[in-house]
């Protein structure tokens, strides 16, 4: 833009930043920030509502919580659409007082909250199963004039089947039936979900019928649920004829349903159909996680062979035992940011277990498929590190980290001092 002699302004910063931000891409609005500093423009209200937002957006609750006190400290007014970004944050990190202390600066501030609002919060309340607030905050949502979404009344149908509340759940379908309000996918696999997780198989599958009449088609939460809470009564067999037509609907099963029949196959102790999931869970690009080989491992301890589990510990760090040339390095580079965070459980899983070899080349395959470590995987390794005896390492990575602009936790000091003082 430079070139061509155009120069960049306020407007156009924040639109540059707006985009990063739908795209999560939060690392680049910092050095859009420094630059847009550097020439001189100050941020307004609508370069802090953006990055407040996108922050709350990937989960960054402490820098979000950073910059919203920044921008009221400079005088700038949050609007709606960040409060309820930081609501929400709030809720996610189920810290309801703090999501409330929001909602009443917004009222302080003279700004309405709007449907989602109302929505978010009503669903923080219902995940924890605190549903008196949940309806005062509906009944003072009506009030305001807005009408309850379908988004709306499944996190109250949610509230009801986490508390065992089935019966006031399925009413909560058939009030919204009455209201004009075709309950979807989500209304309905939801009640399947806490049917199963109370062991009425039975209602869960009259539920599922039911949807498939209404014309709602089941998907792959609500094959998974099912299969759950057939392995959890051991009927293994209908499990896996459910897990076949969940393939043959074209819908792909996930790491937590290839866990759930693997701990099935364990707990009837057939290791080698469990064996064969693994491998092909592998085969078809999904990462198992710490849970998943927790499950094996011990279904293998329980028969005694020892070997085998210490092997499969070790799989995933050996090509000849990965099957049909599927590495360890070619899944993290495949895999999405959801996956990733099963690699930082794998690298806590060794650390944990002192096998600090491992948790190095997990570390040093992230590095080398071009994803960057984050304070966790660092918090993580230096700490394991310093119960290994390896102090030069956990002090190389310290530095490392700090240098990487990150801050280590206190417990990561801790240790570290620890270890550089008594040699340990």
């Amino acid at each position: 833009m430079a070139t061509k002699g155009l120069e960049p302004n306020l407007i156009t910063y924040n639109v540059i930043i707006n985009g990063l931000c739908r795209e999560g891409k939060m690392n680049e609005t910092s050095k859009v920030l420094e630059e847009m500093r550097r020439r001189g423009f100050v941020p307004d209200e609508v370069t802090y509502n953006t990055l407040v937002s996108g922050y709350c957006n990937v989960d960054n609750f402490h820098q979000a919580l950073i910059l919203h006190a920044e921008m009221v400290r400079n005088g700038l007014s949050p609007n709606v659409v960040t409060y309820t970004a930081l609501i929400n944050s709030m809720c996610k990190a189920r810290n309801l007082n703090r999501a409330m202390e929001f909602f009443d600066q917004m009222h302080v501030r003279g700004l309405r909250p709007n449907e989602r609002t109302y929505t978010t919060l009503i669903d923080g309340f219902s995940q924890q199963g605190f549903l008196d607030e949940a309806y005062r905050n509906l009944n003072e949502m009506i009030t305001s004039g807005f009408s309850p979404s379908i988004v709306t009344y499944n996190a109250l149908i949610n509230g009801h089947c986490i508390l065992g509340r089935m019966e006031e759940g399925m009413g909560i379908i058939r009030d919204m039936v009455g209201k004009g309000l075709a309950p979807d996918v989500v209304s309905y696999s939801t009640v399947i979900s806490g049917f199963c997780r109370h062991q009425d198989l039975e209602k869960a599958f009259q539920m599922k019928l039911e949807m498939v009449e209404k014309g709602v088609s089941p998907d792959a939460i609500t094959y998974s649920s099912l299969i759950q809470g057939l392995c959890q009564q051991r009927r293994l067999i209908e499990a896996c004829n459910l897990f076949q037509e969940m393939i043959n609907k074209g819908f792909a099963p996930d790491e937590f349903t290839y866990t759930t029949l693997i701990n099935a196959y364990c707990v009837e102790g057939d290791l080698n159909k469990a064996l064969l999931l693994h491998d092909e869970m592998i085969q078809k690009g999904f990462l198992p996680d710490v849970v998943t080989y927790s499950v094996l491992i011990n279904g293998l301890n329980k028969q005694a062979r020892t070997r085998e589990a210490k092997r499969l510990l070790l799989k995933l760090f050996y090509d000849e035992a990965v099957p049909n040339d599927v590495t360890y390095s070619t899944l993290i580079e495949n895999c999405c940011s959801i996956e990733f965070k099963s690699v930082v459980a794998l690298v806590k899983g060794f650390c944990m277990k002192g096998l600090m070899k491992e948790a190095d080349k997990v570390f040093e395959t992230m590095i080398k498929r071009s994803y960057k470590p984050n304070e966790s995987v660092y918090n993580v390794i230096i700490h394991g590190h310093c119960r290994g005896g390896n102090v030069q390492k956990a002090y190389n990575l310290y530095r490392e980290m700090v240098n990487s602009g990150f801050i280590p936790h206190t417990v990561t000091v801790i240790a570290l001092i620890k270890a550089l003082f008594t040699g340990v």
